[in-house]
């Protein structure tokens, strides 16, 4: 069973930072890619960012380009999300997910998600 859990979300005001973490363990857990998606209040979920597992091939929407940066630890299984200069409409459920195929539209496996809001 893979398991992908988040944390690091919290109230921030605007401008301020956070740090997202999303650990994945599992004895089966093999990805190549992982992603952020987020889900604001009567809201569809949407895309992030994303990396390859090694590392590399980053991306993201163009709304958080130059304010999030998306990382990996392999050593740790751990994906990050560093959130600068955040804006109340960056308020959502953050939630980490991991697929098997870089060239899969879908993700195989996501987390819990971790509550972001931010005060204006």
């Amino acid at each position: 069973q893979v398991q992908l859990v988040e944390s690091g979300g919290g109230l921030v005001q605007a401008g301020g930072s956070l740090r997202l973490s999303c650990a994945a363990s599992g004895r089966s857990f093999s990805s190549n890619r992982m992603g952020w998606f987020r889900q604001a209040p009567g809201k569809e979920r949407e895309f992030v960012a994303a990396i390859n597992w090694r590392g590399g091939n980053t991306n993201y929407k163009d709304s958080v380009k130059g304010r999030f940066t998306i990382s990996i630890d392999n050593a740790k299984n751990t994906v990050y999300l560093q959130m600068n200069s955040l804006k109340p409409e960056d308020t959502a459920v953050y939630y980490c997910a991991a697929k098997k195929s870089m060239t899969a539209l879908s993700y195989d496996y996501w987390g819990q998600g971790t509550q972001v809001t931010v005060s204006s």
